[in-house]
């Protein structure tokens, strides 16, 4: 199901999502602002998950990170 809502944007905000539309970078100013909201949701989700695995198994360590960071070449 699908309903339709009024918005307000700044208007640079608007001219860029009608310059992605035009550019074929986003189908629709509607589609485009679709996937905008499914990001901000799956972001979200990603910090709650983050925020129960500190709860659940406390916070990453340094010598952690540093490790996650010499096995990804980031060090």
């Amino acid at each position: 199901m699908t309903q339709k809502i009024a918005v307000s944007l700044p208007d640079e905000q608007v001219a860029s999502i009608r310059r992605a539309v035009e550019a074929g970078r986003a189908a629709s100013v509607s589609g485009f602002i679709s996937t905008a909201v499914a990001r901000a949701e799956r972001e979200d989700s990603l910090l709650r998950l983050l925020d129960d695995l500190d709860r659940e198994l406390g916070p990453v360590s340094g010598d952690d990170l540093t490790w996650a960071d010499k096995a990804l070449g980031l060090e």
